[in-house]
């Protein structure tokens, strides 16, 4: 430890050359907001000094920006169908060095083992992925999840240095009436002085109170200006999320202003491999804000200090001495184009491509996370939804790139005593299969997906991740649901009874073995194949269908055992 210390204080002291010296580039200071232009010296790992350096190595910037690693304040990796070791080779091109990561999906599947394999499977990585321990498995008392964690569950993983506190507390009616499990995870949390996240998707302000109340300090489900600014005024951090479905930051950026833009930072929260890759992470977020008319140095600072300041990061988030030599080099700042990525100093991206060796998740991955669909097989029998009162029903409907969902009474086709998908009315059949036990089958309608033929079946549906399809037809489905029984999760595509495209996630459902590359050309299929359905390409169907099965966001969703009214917190039947 003394020797490291040592090492460093003499490169600063320039008693000794520095590892690295960085030369000729235009330093971006987030502390400022300004450009500065100096050497960066660079020993064991971390910038020691700014000015005139000698080194042992000695890159030149040619004149580029170099700004601090970018930090992603809040993100479920499953949700990109890789885990982190390969996850790490798609987001440090974009110059993500620093995840901030909720493992709760694995979780609702396998409990803590689910939570360990991520831990076990992030160390092979230079990116760093620190952990916010899931809160709510399930993501509410009623939900049949794979696991059910509770607080001594949890304890043992603040042991990782790694871990910095309990994600996203999302069951609200446990937290506002003080239940006893819930009170437990908090307490952990709190008497381990770490930190707590909270979800406070559709609640008011009296909702805000009681979150703080519980020392919890961020929210990212904020939809509206207004709610940004409820959740800032009351101390807590608020990250703007743009991911694959919900899609907040221009709503968000009218609040951020110099007075406040600290309490501030991005997030992906749920993004899909391929927008990953050929849209970004959160350097897409810094994008957007500059292009929307956010200053560019005050964008950067969000997605870098105020990350590393939220999640008490204390050597993240700046291009500055004493802090971790992970910094980017930029052709400008209005378009943030990333040419290379430094990780402790070392480059670990260039161009856009990963440059780290790197190791992929272990073939022998424990079986029950390989082995993790155990439904029983789905006939068109058990689709049924019969219609005896007349032909009016509750209806699901999807609000194009949102999590939430209006709920809607609205006339539907009826034929043989049973509801009737249709085209014209674009009323799907919507299923959701319980496949941790083999235990029920939730049956519903959804309007807005816009398909003309086919159904979409999934096995990733947040928070418990049953199987989840929507379809014209009961065949279709059942062909679809049977496909994934099958090849152990993933995604498939059914038309006319025939799978058009599949694509396997036999890790948990969720993730899998398989080269990023690989699971790009499957999206491709995937995509081809919903285009054969007549899938609109305004939203990514998927996406949208894996969170219609969450019944901790607004308005109704549908559940293994049916159809539950978020905002009335009550079941409700299909007839209206």
């Amino acid at each position: 430890m003394h020797s490291t210390l040592q090492k460093k204080i003499a490169a600063a002291a320039k008693q000794t050359k520095a590892d690295l010296v960085i030369k000729n580039g235009k330093i971006v200071n987030v502390f400022t907001h300004e450009v500065i232009e100096g050497d960066l010296a660079i020993a064991e790992g971390m910038i020691v000094g700014i000015g005139r350096y000698e080194g042992k190595e000695t890159i030149d910037a040619e004149g580029r920006y170099i700004c601090p690693g970018l930090i992603d304040g809040h993100v479920h990796i499953e949700s990109s169908m890789v885990p982190p070791s390969e996850f790490a080779r798609v987001v440090l091109p974009h110059g993500v060095t620093t995840v901030i990561a909720d493992p709760h999906e694995i979780a609702n599947v396998a409990g803590i083992r689910g939570i360990q394999f991520m831990l076990d499977d992030a160390k092979q990585t230079p990116l760093d992925v620190y952990i916010m321990l899931p809160s709510c498995v399930p993501a509410a008392s009623f939900e049949h999840a794979g696991a059910v964690l509770t607080a001594a569950d949890l304890a043992p993983f603040f042991n990782d240095e790694r871990v910095l506190g309990l994600a996203e507390v999302m069951d609200y009616p446990s937290l506002r009436e003080q239940h006893p499990s819930m009170l437990d995870k908090l307490a952990l949390a709190a008497n381990a002085n770490r930190l707590i996240d909270g979800h406070l998707a559709g609640l008011d302000a009296d909702a805000v109170n009681v979150y703080r109340s519980a020392r919890i300090h961020t929210d990212h489900e904020c939809v509206t200006a207004d709610e940004a600014l409820e959740r800032i005024r009351r101390g807590m951090y608020v990250l703007i999320r743009q991911g694959s479905v919900a899609k907040d930051l221009e709503k968000l950026l009218p609040a951020v202003h110099e007075h406040n833009a600290r309490r501030f930072l991005f997030c992906t929260d749920d993004k899909h491999l391929d927008d990953l890759w050929f849209e970004g992470s959160v350097d897409h977020n810094v994008r957007l804000a500059i292009r929307a008319g956010l200053d560019p140095l005050l964008s950067i600072q969000m997605a870098t200090l105020n990350a590393a300041e939220c999640y008490r990061l204390p050597t993240k988030g700046a291009v500055a001495p004493g802090y971790d030599a992970d910094f980017l080099f930029v052709e400008d700042l209005e378009t943030l184009k990333i040419t290379h990525v430094f990780k402790q100093g070392a480059i670990v991206a260039e161009h856009g491509r990963a440059t780290f060796s790197f190791h992929p998740a272990s073939s022998e991955t424990e079986p029950k996370l390989l082995q993790s669909i155990r439904c029983r097989p789905v006939t068109e029998a058990d689709l049924r939804i019969p219609m005896t009162k007349g032909n009016k029903a509750n209806v699901m409907e999807i609000i194009p790139n949102h999590l939430h969902t209006n709920h809607l009474v609205t006339e539907v086709d009826v034929r043989d005593g049973a509801f009737s998908p249709s085209v014209e009315r674009d009323l799907l059949k919507l299923v959701v299969v319980e496949r941790h036990r083999g235990l029920g089958i939730g049956l519903g309608i959804v309007r807005g997906f816009g398909f003309q033929a086919g159904a979409i079946a999934s096995s990733i549906a947040h928070d418990s991740h049953h199987i989840i399809a929507a379809g014209i037809n009961d065949r279709d489905l059942v062909v679809a649901i049977e496909q994934l029984r099958r090849q152990h999760g993933g995604l498939a595509v059914v038309k006319d009874g025939t799978v058009l495209a599949s694509l396997p996630l036999e890790i948990g459902g969720l993730m899998t073995r398989k080269d990023y590359t690989e699971v790009l050309n499957g999206l491709k299929q995937i995509d081809k194949a919903l285009e054969a359905i007549g899938a609109c390409g305004s939203f990514n169907p998927f996406i949208t269908l894996s969170f219609l099965a969450l019944p901790v966001i607004p308005e109704l969703k549908l559940t293994d055992q049916g159809l539950f009214d978020v905002k009335r917190w009550e079941w409700i039947p299909i007839e209206a």
